[in-house]
């Protein structure tokens, strides 16, 4: 199924777990010398214009990136994430908003590699053209590759396929970023089958994969099988903005879910999770649930992390 389009849910709530996550992941790489591989199978257009005519249909920003662009009290991992995106917009109107690939070349080093995937022909072209004129920018400012090879490399096709054939990266190095649409319930299956085996290639990676928390059965049930996945420990968020609809249409909630998380990152989701509850919540059916644990055979062995509002 290709119908499906990033641009019409920019910026919003999702978009904040996600891609502040993914800033906090990247920055603990960064904390060794030694170069990573970052990954992102579903990379979408790159950067979207809010103002452009899929966004600005249902203004979902207005849910997410939207009620923290003026904050000033927040918590120094959201703050960065925030920032990153004041920087896209120089004038300090909220026009842009950035998607994985562009907050992944933010944040990755000169010696770090991004593999960009995405099947939709024309997500594809534009994700090759706002890298293309990304490098044209930096050339005009003088700016020059440091490292030899090609930095990042831009492939119109199937994530889910592709990654196999870039495990394990040459430094032993990587995060990988899974985000798939879901509107095909396949892609539940997918991630799993992708992720098992890519953990017999490559064990000691970090995989995060964003999943929407829908009324389909395949969605309630998709973090307890990531659970059993054989991997060293993981890590479940939730953010949840509302109390869902009655006739269960509309995303009240979603998660990210860590295999192999940092050390790092369940303090700092203790720490930045209740603001986001206070700043993007809608009613009283808003919170966070942050969950870690081992591989497991059963609900059972998990070790369950409270529930805040």
């Amino acid at each position: 199924m290709l119908s499906y389009r990033h641009a019409f849910h920019a910026g919003n709530h999702a978009d904040v777990l996600k891609h502040f996550v993914t800033i906090q992941l990247m920055q603990y790489l960064n904390q060794k010398d030694t170069a990573y591989s970052y990954i992102d199978t579903h990379s979408g257009a790159g950067v979207y214009a809010l103002d452009g005519t899929f966004a600005s249909k249902n203004a979902e920003y207005d849910t997410g990136i939207g009620p923290l662009w003026e904050r000033t009290d927040m918590p120094a991992p959201i703050k960065e994430y925030v920032d990153l995106v004041r920087a896209m917009n120089p004038s300090g109107k909220m026009r842009y908003y950035p998607g994985s690939p562009y907050i992944a070349d933010q944040v990755a080093r000169e010696q770090d590699r991004l593999r960009l995937f995405e099947l939709h022909p024309a997500d594809s072209k534009l994700l090759a053209d706002n890298f293309r004129k990304l490098e044209e920018h930096a050339a005009q400012q003088g700016i020059r590759p440091a490292t030899r090879g090609k930095r990042v490399l831009i492939t119109r096709g199937d994530g889910f396929q592709a990654l196999k054939s870039l495990l394990p990266p040459p430094s032993r190095r990587a995060l990988v970023l899974i985000d798939p649409p879901y509107e095909d319930k396949q892609d539940y299956k997918k991630v799993k089958d992708t992720l098992a085996e890519a953990l017999v290639r490559f064990p000691t990676g970090t995989y995060a994969v964003w999943y929407p928390l829908l009324q389909r059965m395949e969605s309630r049930q998709f973090a307890d099988k990531l659970k059993q996945l054989q991997c060293n420990d993981w890590l479940n968020v939730v953010l949840t903005t509302n109390t869902p609809m009655p006739d269960g249409f509309g995303l009240h909630s979603s998660g990210m879910f860590i295999l192999n998380p940092p050390y790092t990152l369940e303090p700092m989701l203790k720490e930045a999770m209740p603001y986001l509850v206070k700043v993007l919540g809608k009613d009283s059916g808003a919170r966070f649930t942050l969950e870690s644990g081992k591989p497991m055979a059963t609900r059972n062995n998990a070790v369950r992390r409270p529930v805040s509002r």
